[in-house]
Order: structure tokens, then sequence, then C-alpha cells
């Protein structure tokens, strides 16, 4: 296919190539480019000829796009998931591509897939809870900067901190976690990797300095012991016990690349994890109220046991 659309646009571009130039450029031999030429005639009904006086292909009448092959059901199914998940991105400078590049590709469709991809648009949603509002021009700065591998300066402010501290970075990714925004990025004066919120930057400005972004870099490895995002030094094997109504909820869905779940008789479950951080583990926890008890480690137990007092203080 990648090779069918190489042959369309040349052909398309007006420069009458021919089998052995075609052949030459895609690094095939002129055999696969004559039943590649084959295909598009016969099976996707493509008007290519030859012209004898220019020794080369042609369109014998207009030809805006490549056509699209038949998609089946699951095709369609997973094409209107991807419609259906830009919505997480409103509000972001990607909105209006991602919209603009799926009404395109929508539009090649088969009159058969448009009108199973009409009739289940109603059907599907993706609702983020609580999505940050987005700021237009921080995004784009924050684009280009990734883009072009540029350094960038800010003021930060830290999570309930109530002054701003100027910081320096070389940014290397971009994330949406949990409805927040995340940029990862190397803290040039503190000379390490740190995470920023974008809701708790401003005036982001970026110089002129350039960067290489290490090859070795990956995201996912960078936060493999992160419930989410808060990246620690240790190693806990985290342990919490659910009962019926919690393991209902906790069914099927995928927490964390460590987890395991196992489901007991009476209907409870213990669920274990391995992190670097017990940080983010308290307010998974709480999240569940009384459906959830934490076998281990004790460092957690001690937190929840210490925010206990303090509720029952405020509550009691």
């Amino acid at each position: 296919m990648e090779r069918m659309i190489q042959i369309h646009q040349r052909i398309r571009s007006g420069h009458y190539p021919n089998c052995r130039q075609l052949a030459q450029e895609i690094e095939v031999t002129t055999r696969t480019i004559k039943r590649d030429l084959d295909f598009m005639r016969s099976r996707l009904g493509m008007p290519i000829e030859y012209d004898p006086l220019r020794w080369g292909y042609y369109y014998s009448r207009p030809v805006d796009h490549f056509p699209s092959l038949p998609m089946n059901e699951a095709e369609v199914f997973a094409l209107l998931i991807a419609d259906k998940a830009i919505a997480q991105y409103h509000g972001t400078p990607w909105h209006r591509p991602l919209e603009t590049a799926f009404r395109r590709l929508t539009g090649q469709l088969d009159r058969e897939a448009s009108y199973t991809l009409g009739n289940l648009d109603g059907a599907f949603s993706f609702r983020p809870l609580a999505p940050e509002d987005a700021d237009l021009k921080m995004f784009q700065k924050l684009t280009q900067a990734l883009k072009e591998r540029r350094t960038i300066k800010f003021q930060y402010r830290n999570l309930g901190a109530k002054h701003w501290q100027p910081r320096q970075v070389n940014p290397y990714h971009l994330a949406c976690i949990d409805s927040h925004w995340y940029l990862f990025a190397w803290d040039v004066v503190r000379r390490g990797m740190r995470t920023f919120v974008l809701s708790r930057m401003k005036e982001v400005t970026l110089t002129q300095k350039r960067f290489p972004k290490p090859r070795d870099f990956n995201v996912d490895e960078h936060l493999r012991g992160s419930f989410t995002v808060f990246k620690g030094k240790d190693d806990y094997e985290v342990v919490v016990e659910f009962d019926a109504w919690a393991t209902d909820l906790l069914r099927g869905r995928r927490w964390h690349s460590s987890q395991e779940l196992t489901e007991l008789k009476d209907g409870c479950s213990r669920l274990r994890f391995r992190l670097n951080s017990i940080e983010e583990m308290e307010r998974f926890v709480l999240s569940f109220g009384t459906h959830a008890t934490v076998a281990r480690p004790k460092e957690l137990v001690a937190r929840l046991e210490q925010t206990a007092k303090e509720l029952a203080k405020r509550y009691g």
C-alpha cells in the first residue's frame, strides 16, 4: 500500500514516470511496479493510462486522493473510537488538526463504511473527568520547543506553594495523564529530570539555545515504577485488600503495569503493585473509602492512619 501511494504521488505530479524510473526510486523490480499498476487500475479503479509519446504514465481524469480499501466492521469501529477520543484534546492546538484529519479520512470511506459509522455515531463517547482548560499560547510554544529542540524558560509554582520560581529546562515529552497535562524535561540548573504541571507554569519563553535529546529517553521507562507521574527512589510492595463492592469496580481495569489482582472466594480481592513511591497511593486508597484496606507497606498504613485522625478531628 505504501508503495502504491508513492506511485500515485509520482503520477499525480505530472512528470509521466515509467516502470523503470518508478522501480529505481522505490527500489523494487519493474515486474513489481507492473503488478501494482494493474492492482491500482482493476481493484481501486484508478484512471492510469500510458502515454507512448512521453514514455510514462498519467491520470486520464483528476484524482484528488488515493482511494481507500473497503473496511471491515472492526476497523470502522476502531475509527469511530478514534473520533470520539479526539474530545480529550479539546482546547489544545491539536484539536482542530485532528478533527480535520479525521474528516478527510472518513471522506474516503466507501458507502457501507460511512453508513455504519453514521449509525454508531451517537452510541459512544469519551467523557474525561475534570479536564484542564488549556492555555493555547503556552501549548504552541511548548510544541514548538519540542519540535525544534529548544531550551525554554518559565515561572513555576510547586504544589501548594505561594511563590513562583524561575526554571530553565530542555523539554523532552508532553503527556496528558489523568486529565492533567505534564511536561517531562531536563532541568538545566538542577541537572536532573523533572515533571512540570502545565497549570502551574506561566511566562513561557523560547530561548535560542538548542539541545540534543537523549536517544534512550522513553517516558514509559521513566515512569515505570510510578503509579501515575510521581517518581520516587524507593522500592515498595504495595498490597491493598478490597471488599466485594470495590472489587466490582476494579475488575477488568489496568491500574499499573506491575499490578496483580487476586480474586478471593468471598468476592473480595487483593491488589498488589511494585512502586517506587507511595505518594499517589494514599489518594488512590482513600478514593475507595472504607471499601479498601492497606496490608502493606507499613509506611502507607502509617500515612493513612494519620490522615484518618485528621479527618476524625475535622468531622468528629
